[in-house]
């Protein structure tokens, strides 16, 4: 069965097609949400609360992105709406390697060879939200400005303001931790 002929199943309310969407894409979903939530538990519920908006929206999708980056795109909206409705802050990076990472802007992430991931993740946390949220959809996620200015609908100037300015409060943490103050 292809995925087009599953999706148009799915419109129609088909249980069974339904469960095989899920099934194909409930891990990779949980993993999205468990970067942005603290908790397991929480993170199951974004995911479920996801798939119930995805199967009620899904005469919405129109296929010009493939139906996994649409889920996507409603899991970190759903995880967004989590963190502000509990007031927590975003976590964990799993795995990610962040010595140095290119932006748009040709410049360069560099953190000192010191740094582990750990405290990078703590230096995330730190962040105020709407930095954090920027830098974990930019970093993290490999949102572009559009599509984060999109998602957590401000404007692509401001999601460039809000990464740069993140960055910078970020590499200064990172700097204070290297040198042996307490952030």
């Amino acid at each position: 069965m292809f995925k087009v002929d599953i999706i148009e199943q799915c419109k129609q309310n088909n249980r069974k097609a339904q469960l095989q969407l899920y099934n194909q894409y409930c891990n990779g979903m949980y993993i999205v949400a468990n970067r942005f939530v603290k908790d397991a538990q929480d993170a199951e519920d974004v995911v479920q609360e996801a798939f119930i908006k995805a199967f009620t929206k899904l005469h919405q999708f129109k296929a010009d992105v493939t139906f996994g980056a649409w889920l996507k795109r409603i899991v970190v909206n759903k995880s967004i709406d989590f963190l502000k409705s509990k007031k927590q802050r975003l976590v964990e990076l799993d795995e990610v390697h962040l010595k140095v990472i290119d932006t748009d802007d040709d410049d360069k992430w560099l953190v000192d060879d010191a740094i582990t991931l750990n405290d990078v993740k703590q230096a995330i946390n730190k962040l105020p939200d709407k930095y954090q949220y920027v830098v974990m959809l930019y970093l993290i996620e490999g949102y572009d400005h559009q599509e984060i200015s999109e998602i957590l609908s401000i404007s692509e100037v401001a999601s460039r303001t809000q990464l740069s300015r993140g960055k910078v409060k970020l590499q200064e943490l990172l700097t204070l931790k290297n040198h042996g103050a307490r952030y």
